[in-house]
């Protein structure tokens, strides 16, 4: 994580948490389950205020306006679910299920990846402008770039998600045959470090129903001292 990136937020960590021996096609019963609850838990949420007013969704509205986002136009990922999910979250295959539901369960945003799409480390940084950006627009394969100083994850192929935890790139996208994947929990002071830990505790149970053979290693960085409970490969 550049430094650059923790002037913006200094209170910012992110949970990272690799799962391998994952099975494709598994947990669809548990994952549907795990988003009926997050449905419910956001109609809950909602029922005395508006989104933007809850606690993590406000802190990041705030952090996008630092780098230049609009957060009215380009919404985090954890306000868009939440956002949605009174109406249905989208059911898309049991990885994704999984983490969104825990994204609004949880009230943090979560990202995932397709770790053997990556190309070298994840690294969260302030971005130059170059940096390519493999998307998806009215059904087409396009090429963007991200705006000058805007906050992305990438690796040594170019952004894997940009304006912090906006919209993950379709290259390292997660996929029904995924056998490996990153995961990203983004948490600013209103999730305090217990809440992280509760986050990769529920995650990781979670991803375990998804093959027999399932492990989970995790990482949390950021302002707080580093704790591993397992080794992020690098």
């Amino acid at each position: 994580m550049s430094a650059d990136v923790l002037a913006l937020r200094p209170d910012y960590r992110a949970l990272l948490l690799v799962a391998t021996g994952l099975v494709p096609g598994q947990g669809e019963a548990g994952a549907e389950a795990l988003l009926r609850r997050a449905e419910a838990h956001a109609i809950t949420l909602l029922e005395d205020r508006p989104v933007e007013e809850l606690a993590h969704v406000a802190s990041w509205r705030e952090a996008y306006r630092a780098f230049g986002a609009k957060p009215q136009r380009t919404r985090n990922s954890l306000e868009a679910l939440t956002r949605r999910a009174p109406s249905g979250l989208p059911r898309v295959n049991p990885l994704t299920d999984v983490y969104n539901a825990i994204s609004v369960l949880h009230q943090v945003p979560v990202g995932g990846e397709d770790l053997d799409a990556y190309r070298g480390s994840p690294r969260l940084v302030r971005a130059d402008g170059t940096e390519a950006f493999d998307a998806t627009s009215d059904g087409q394969e396009v090429l963007e770039h991200p705006e000058v100083g805007e906050v992305v994850w990438c690796d040594d192929a170019g952004v894997t998600c940009r304006r912090w935890n906006w919209r993950q790139g379709r290259r390292t996208a997660l996929r029904a045959d995924t056998t490996s994947a990153l995961f990203i929990v983004d948490a600013l002071d209103a999730v305090s470090d217990a809440d992280l830990r509760a986050v990769a505790t529920s995650l990781s149970d979670h991803l375990r129903d998804l093959g027999p053979d399932v492990r989970v290693a995790e990482r949390l960085i950021g302002r707080v001292t580093r704790t591993d409970r397992g080794e992020v490969p690098s």
